[in-house]
This record gives structure tokens, sequence and C-alpha cells, in this order.
């Protein structure tokens, strides 16, 4: 029973799908940061996988069909970058330079945690993207020599805490422009950051959005420097 309810067709889709939508359900009862839907999805589904004892290339297998549609939605997220496209041109200068800053301190801390927990290198180019998005990510693990399914676990997992704890950072250190926010949840959480700053407002989506773009795209062109330092 298990090998057929694990090898269905779309059982991946179907589990995944419900798994969110229970995740939505609760975000709207407790409304804080840490009911996350897709880390409740994730929860969800390890359980199921668990009690129904599928394992997680079955699972895969059938969910695949849901990584189609990463690109599109990726793409979806220009819209409510045109919608700003003037405040994007007030501050060009300070979207491009907070861009950069973001992208060397991600590169950088995976560098100094890689030496001090002497991961191997392989490990250490899985974990470079992580902080892009997914759709960028694996090609470029890919590329890199690096881990894939290593790769989207990280991106997944930054991308949950800094949704999570983003808006307790930006109260931390009292950053309440809401361009520099959108730049700091897309720059570091890229998608699933976006969606929370979207929740924000619409400046804060905006800019998130430009950042997943703009991040993806340095980090692709500078991780290849970065490859040969450890």
């Amino acid at each position: 029973m298990k090998e057929i309810i694990g090898h269905a067709a779309y059982f991946g889709v179907a589990v995944s799908l419900a798994g969110y939508a229970v995740g939505l359900w609760i975000k709207k009862k407790v409304k804080k940061p840490f009911a996350n839907p897709l880390l409740i999805a994730i929860l969800l589904v390890m359980g199921a996988l668990v009690v129904l004892g599928i394992d997680y290339d079955v699972y895969n297998e059938s969910a695949k069909y849901l990584s189609y549609l990463l690109t599109p939605a990726t793409v979806c997220l220009a819209i409510p970058l045109y919608q700003q496209l003037e405040l994007l041109k007030k501050h060009w200068k300070a979207v491009i330079g907070g861009l950069v800053a973001g992208v060397a301190s991600s590169l950088v801390s995976v560098l100094g945690l890689s030496v001090l927990f002497h991961l191997t290198h392989e490990q250490y180019v899985s974990l470079l993207p992580k902080s892009i998005t997914t759709a960028i990510g694996m090609g470029l693990s890919e590329e890199l020599g690096g881990i894939v399914t290593l790769t989207v676990a990280s991106i997944i997992l930054t991308g949950v805490l800094g949704a999570v704890i983003g808006e307790a950072v930006c109260r931390l250190f009292r950053i309440k422009n809401r361009v520099a926010v959108g730049l700091a949840f897309g720059a570091s959480a890229h998608a699933v950051g976006t969606s929370r700053a979207l929740e924000i407002g619409e400046v804060e989506g905006a800019m998130s959005s430009l950042a997943i773009a703009v991040s993806g795209l340095i980090t692709v062109a500078v991780a290849s420097f970065f490859v040969g330092f450890y």
C-alpha cells in the first residue's frame, strides 16, 4: 500500500499543496512571523513521509512537477517592480550599493563558516548560492561542482529563516526605510523573503523583487572567483 501511494503520479504534488494550504490557514489564525506557510508545509510533508514510510526519492519523483513553476513564478515578481519603477530610478545608487554589499556579505560568510567548520570544497561551493532564488541557485551549484540537493536545502532554510526573523532584525537595527527593508529581504531571503516583504508593503515587495534578480546575477558573476578561495 505504501509503495502504491508513493508511486502515485501526483502524490508529491498533492501532499505538498495540502501542506502549504494548511500552512496558510495557520498563518491567518496565528499571524506571527514564525508561522511561515512554507516552514509549516515542510514539516507537514516530512511528517507525512515518515508516517507513510515513503522514501524521499519516491516523493520527489512525484513532486517534480512543482519545480517547473519556479521560473515563471520568479518572473512574475517583475510586476510589482514595474509598478515602482520611478522609485527605483530615484534610489538606483543606493540600490546597487546595497545589493553588492548583500551579495558580498553572503559569500564571505559562507567562506568564513566553511573554514571554521572544516567543510569540504564540494560542500563549500554548494552553499555559495544559499541567498539567491532556487531557479538560479540550482544551475549555479551544478556549474560549480556542488551538491544540488544541499544547495536547494540551504536556499529553502535561508529563505524561511529570513522571512521569519527579517522584521525583528530590521527593528533591532532601526531600519525603517521601506526601500532598504525590501532590499534586505530580497538579497538575503530571495523569493520566500519577498513573499513576506509583499505582506509588509507594496514598496518593500517591489524592492525585494528587484533584489532577487540583481543579487542572482551578481552572485553568478562573482561566485566563480570565490570558488578558488577554499
